[in-house]
Formats: structure tokens, C-alpha cells, sequence
């Protein structure tokens, strides 16, 4: 049987990955999440090619 890969990260791993961030960038990623009505850990893995968090697009450079 075949794994197939993850599309996205838990909440339980996005809790872990923020808290080992700087709070500033805790911060970006909770109102980024929030603005765009997304959950925080969608937010972490969004698009990889973005200059900032405003070009963050869901499921962009992934």
C-alpha cells in the first residue's frame, strides 16, 4: 500500500511550529489566517513562492 503524501499540517503541528516562531511572525500568520478566513495551519503551508503574506494564495507554489 501506497502512502499518500499530506496535503496540510494539523493543528496540533501548526500549535507547535508557531510556538518555536518569533512572536511577530506568530502574529502575521494568525491575522493573515484571520483575513483570509483560513485556518492557521493552512496558512503556514501556502504558498511557497510568496514575497509576503499578502501574496499568500491557497495552494499556490506547493
Amino acid at each position: 500500500m501506497q502512502a499518500k503524501p499530506s496535503e496540510g499540517i494539523s493543528s496540533t503541528d501548526a500549535e507547535i511550529i508557531l510556538r518555536r516562531l518569533p512572536d511577530w511572525i506568530q502574529d502575521a500568520l494568525i491575522a493573515r489566517a484571520t483575513e483570509i478566513d483560513y485556518p492557521v495551519e493552512a496558512v503556514i503551508v501556502l504558498d511557497t513562492e510568496a514575497l509576503s503574506f499578502a501574496d499568500c494564495q491557497p495552494g499556490q507554489g506547493q
